[in-house]
């Protein structure tokens, strides 16, 4: 059972890219994946949360608050959750199809937890 159904905006790893670089990011980046895979690699900027403490009721950290966040994960499923989540308690919250997996994929940067070159996990 999901705890959401699927659908709402979405943007992709392109649009992300143009809107979280350069001199005027307009939006940022929020990965919701778990630990180990954030310290596996993420995209370089992006500010985390893992779904399952969004569930739980964590608190956005400063830099994710009161502007448009664009929620990645692996592939898409749990930044889905956590966009209809985070639109319900009132932010305005996009999903980034395909997640990390396509970022990856489209030859976006990848860093791990010490700034070098990460992987998707």
């Amino acid at each position: 059972m999901f705890l959401f159904r699927r659908n709402g905006p979405r943007v992709t790893v392109d649009q992300v890219r143009g809107r979280t670089s350069g001199d005027r990011p307009d939006a940022v980046l929020l990965d919701v994946r778990e630990e180990p895979e954030w310290t596996a690699g993420h995209a370089p900027g992006a500010v985390h949360v893992p779904l399952t403490k969004l569930v739980a009721g964590a608190a956005l950290p400063a830099e994710a608050q009161g502007g448009v966040l664009l929620v990645i994960c692996r592939s898409g499923h749990r930044s889905q959750q956590a966009a209809k989540l985070l639109t319900a308690r009132g932010a305005h919250a996009v999903d980034v199809e395909g997640g990390m997996n396509a970022w990856a994929a489209a030859g976006h940067p990848v860093v791990d937890e010490r700034g070098n070159t990460g992987q998707t996990a």
